[in-house]
């Protein structure tokens, strides 16, 4: 793999919208490189006949079919209400 220079940091802190101080950009340099020699270590495994996958374990989402249930809470907020009309809140006029 060729080596990360300093402007090529420069360019991936532009592109990402990053400010990164001056001082640092030999650091982020050598601290790319390593992770990009790390991506082409993994590119090497051989994965041949493995299933891509999202996840190392397996979710299931758990749902229940949705039933309708009369409930009282409905009429028990609007009795709550400093005025009430109807089935709806009162509340003062905002607009002339």
């Amino acid at each position: 793999m060729g080596t990360i220079s300093s402007d090529d940091v420069r360019k991936v802190a532009q592109l990402a919208r990053l400010a990164l101080p001056e001082d640092k950009i030999t650091t982020y340099t050598g601290q790319l490189e390593r992770i990009l020699d790390y991506v082409a270590h993994l590119d090497a495994v051989d994965t041949e006949g493995v299933p891509p996958t999202t996840r190392a374990v397996e979710v299931v989402n758990v749902t229940r079919d949705d039933q309708v249930e009369a409930t009282p809470v409905r009429d028990n907020l609007l009795d709550l209400a400093p005025q009430r009309e109807g089935d709806f809140f009162r509340v003062p006029r905002i607009l002339a």
